[in-house]
């Protein structure tokens, strides 16, 4: 791309060229499905790991066997959920089987969103952006502290007493 373009050039070769630079330096992500057409992927949060598979269909969510309604009864843990598909409007488009383990459900929450992002990436790949800007791909990695010695909690000490 050492070439210049002049300044009478018109807008479509300043566009040609545009495209040309971003499609040589944009990494391609491929389609990654099975031979039943599912997409896969793991997501992480806290303690909890969740596998996730996704396939056309009617919307339907399973957690370990059991409807979204009664694994995750809380609504703001079924929010969470279903944001990856709000953001990039495939809502009810995508049947979801999963499996999570570890954690608590607030973990087991944020750990599906996550994995339900990814194999969303690898089923179409052009949805990559979106998610990302959206900040569903990112694996949260805060941690709970550890419990040192010689204190109540991780950082709380034990209540002083003057006497």
């Amino acid at each position: 791309m050492s070439e210049t373009i002049e300044r009478t050039g018109t807008l479509a070769d300043l566009q040609g060229v545009a495209l040309e630079t971003a499609s040589s330096d944009a990494p391609v992500y491929e389609v990654k499905r099975d031979a039943q057409g599912r997409s896969y992927a793991t997501g992480r949060r806290k303690e909890s790991v969740a596998r996730v598979w996704i396939k056309p269909g009617s919307g339907e969510i399973t957690v370990n066997g059991r409807p979204i309604g009664t694994y995750f009864a809380r609504p703001v843990l079924r929010m969470l959920l279903t944001q990856p598909f709000l953001v990039t409007d495939r809502y009810n488009q995508f049947d979801v089987v999963c499996t999570v383990v570890g954690g608590g459900l607030s973990g087991q929450a944020g750990a599906v969103r996550h994995g339900l992002s990814r194999a969303l990436t690898h089923y179409e790949p052009g949805l990559r952006g979106i998610l990302k800007a959206a900040g569903f791909l990112t694996r949260d990695s805060r941690q709970v502290e550890r419990k040192k010695y010689g204190r109540a909690k991780a950082r709380r000490s034990f209540q002083f007493s003057k006497r």
